[in-house]
């Protein structure tokens, strides 16, 4: 089976790197908030901005609030983030951003922030809706009300299609060092009873690389043990990684990406 590789990887960095949901790691020498309960204003809108632009799928608006030195943690610049943005938006005629701040604090004249930001998105593709939903956490620093930097700490994606799609439940750490082995366990939660479940698993690095529009291509597997069991080992390049499952039944489809972050010893 073949889906688009946006399809299945949710373009996640450049989802959240346009809806704040990115950033840089903090600096010894950052100022801790006066009021930690109490975001700044100034942050508030600024981000409140971001995500109508972004709902509203206004490139122009978007990329206005980010520097022209922008820099992503997966390789991406501004002239990258715009293109991938636009091709992303021509598959996603449906979309919202909402961006909440978990912490803040001030370095300086800048400020920088965690964020978790939350997507929704609808796409037709041959008279089938696919749902997106997807949940990014971000760190990023904004100077003179532009984003310079962005880091992004941890995300899930999941595009469902059809009446009744797989409900699933993920197994997978945050983190992993490198040499480190880990699971990736994908498990339906109902009761399967009769039904014929297919699925197939398979992992990607993350780079400037990995936002073409090309195709993944993966087979589908009977599952009778009702999901899928995966044991991964972070290689030595301590890429951040990508590890994607799909499931499928009769009464639908369900696609899942998580995001694994590969740290050096």
């Amino acid at each position: 089976m073949k889906f688009q590789k946006l399809s299945t990887t949710l373009f996640s960095s450049l989802l959240l790197g346009l809806t704040v949901s990115s950033g840089i790691v903090l600096s010894p020498n950052l100022t801790l908030a006066q009021d930690r309960d109490k975001t700044p204003d100034e942050l508030t809108e600024l981000l409140k901005k971001i995500d109508r632009a972004a709902s509203r799928q206004d490139l122009e608006d978007v990329m206005d609030f980010y520097s022209n030195d922008f820099t992503n943690s997966d390789g991406l610049n501004r002239e990258s983030l715009s293109e991938a943005l636009s091709k992303f938006w021509q598959l996603y005629k449906s979309v919202e951003y909402r961006t909440e701040v978990k912490s803040w604090e001030t370095d300086g004249d800048a400020i920088v922030a965690e964020t978790v930001t939350y997507i929704t998105g609808v796409q037709q593709m041959k008279n089938r809706n696919i749902r997106l939903k997807s949940t990014i956490t971000s760190q990023q620093r904004y100077e003179d009300k532009k984003i310079v930097e962005q880091e992004i700490l941890a995300e899930r994606n999941q595009l469902t299609s059809g009446k009744n799609p797989p409900t699933i439940n993920v197994n997978l750490p945050l983190e992993v060092e490198v040499g480190k082995k880990y699971n990736f366990d994908v498990i339906v939660a109902e009761p399967l009873g009769e039904q014929i479940i297919l699925g197939a698993a398979w992992e990607e690095p993350i780079n400037e690389n990995s936002y073409n529009l090309e195709s993944a291509n993966f087979k589908l597997e009977l599952l009778p043990s009702g999901g899928i069991f995966k044991i991964g080992e972070a290689t030595e390049n301590y890429q951040d990684r990508w590890l994607s499952a799909v499931l499928m039944r009769k009464g639908g489809i369900t696609i899942s990406t998580y995001r694994l972050r590969v740290l050096d010893k």
